[in-house]
């Protein structure tokens, strides 16, 4: 059966795991999913370089996979969306478009968590890009790499902080978790500021399943005119 193919585009697979668990209840779906590790990749994402560099090693991986129904790239960056959007036409979706856009069905100002400060003028390029920056209430880092995100005291306690400071210092109604190793904390988070926390990886793949099975795709067969 076609599977929906999710790559991680760093080589941490204790953060694939992550992303397995937070997205399978949505395999109650019907639709295959099987999550992947770039080994090229870097251990995190944390910086322009390192996501550029992903690209070429992805769009390899994602021409190998035979049975792939469609992708999500799941990296808060988007790192070669519209690269892999020209080498098929199968849904392509990434998880920050994908979480931006579930936010805005959701609240009226979106917060988002970021890892470290270096993450946040590339949020805020992509989200001029979007057209979507007047909605944004606020983009505040952890001050945490990713591989700082299995610590799960230090990490949950410093994603509730800047949770309440987007809520109460920059209006947010909607949190954005800013990276795929977030995913195991979303639940207490939501439940410390009382606020709705869209997880990328979860928003990108219950988009994604939705263009298989509505068979939408960003290139579409166009008659020929006489």
């Amino acid at each position: 059966m076609s599977t929906l193919i999710v790559i991680n585009p760093n080589s941490s697979q204790g953060v694939t795991d992550g992303i397995d668990a937070a997205i399978d209840p949505l395999r109650s779906f019907g639709i295959p999913i099987r999550c992947l590790t770039l080994a090229e990749g870097p251990p995190g994402i944390e910086s322009q370089r390192q996501a550029d560099l992903t690209i070429a090693p992805m769009l390899r991986l994602a021409a190998a996979q035979d049975d792939a129904a469609g992708f999500v790239i799941a990296c808060f960056g988007d790192p070669g969306l519209h690269a892999l959007r020209d080498q098929t036409p199968l849904p392509v979706v990434g998880i920050q478009g994908a979480a931006v856009m579930t936010a805005l069905t959701l609240g009226q100002r979106y917060g988002v968590i970021a890892i470290l400060p270096g993450s946040i003028p590339r949020h805020l390029r992509a989200f001029g890009a979007m057209g979507v920056l007047d909605r944004l209430a606020g983009d505040r880092a952890l001050g945490l790499g990713v591989a700082d995100l299995a610590d799960e005291d230090k990490s949950l306690q410093a994603m509730i902080s800047t949770g309440k400071r987007l809520r109460d210092e920059d209006g947010a109604d909607v949190l954005i978790m800013g990276c795929a190793g977030m995913a195991r904390y979303r639940a207490p988070l939501e439940a410390a500021t009382g606020l709705p926390v869209v997880e990328p990886t979860q928003a990108a793949v219950s988009m994604a399943l939705g263009q298989i099975r509505l068979n939408l795709s960003h290139k579409t067969q166009r008659p020929d005119h006489a």
